[in-house]
């Protein structure tokens, strides 16, 4: 079974998921911006999800970090919890 390890921040909207994803463009750090802005529990620990089989998330969620380009952030992804934006780490298949 694939296997990744992903970060993600979780917002209401999409308006400010696109905004952080332009400052972590801009060069601002993935984690500090989940510390302060993502509503998932993560959060604290910079978004990190630690690693997780497929079919364990949301489908809209496993579609992008189980075939998107890993060490990208990818998003905004809508899923039934708000707007996340996701940065797969690793991958095996």
């Amino acid at each position: 079974m694939a296997r990744a390890r992903a970060r993600h921040i979780l917002v209401e909207s999409e308006e400010t998921c696109q905004q952080l994803k332009d400052q972590i463009e801009a060069g601002s750090d993935f984690a500090e911006l989940a510390q302060q802005h993502s509503q998932c529990p993560s959060g604290k620990q910079g978004g990190d999800l630690g690693e997780f089989g497929q079919g364990q998330m949301v489908p809209e969620f496993d579609a992008v970090v189980f075939s998107d380009q890993i060490g990208q952030v990818h998003g905004p992804v809508k899923t039934q919890f708000g707007y996340h934006l996701l940065e797969i780490l690793s991958r095996t298949p």
